[in-house]
């Protein structure tokens, strides 16, 4: 696989391709799709509505946490995550 070569691109379109890359899963759509609905929840609403692991969900809250896609706050022991607004809007 050759190398890719980002800096023949402008930051806008490195930026929207690191996207599309951390939203290639289904799982990440599905957790995307679950914030929208609810605004706001923890890792353990997640496993339970999805039927994912609970490593597994960490992981893609994780993925979607770097990229900016997702804010998250603690409350306790549990990280609450919600979209963050200002990249959704971007995207």
């Amino acid at each position: 696989m050759g190398v890719t070569k980002s800096d023949l691109f402008n930051n806008n379109q490195n930026e929207l391709a690191t996207y599309a890359k951390v939203l290639a899963h289904p799982a990440r759509i599905a957790i995307i799709q679950y914030l929208l609905k609810s605004d706001t929840c923890c890792n353990t609403n997640l496993v339970v509505d999805l039927g994912l692991a609970q490593a597994t969900i960490s992981q893609h809250l994780r993925e979607l946490k770097n990229a900016g896609i997702l804010q998250g706050t603690v409350e306790g022991v549990s990280i609450n995550y919600c979209i963050n607004p200002e990249k959704w809007n971007y995207i």
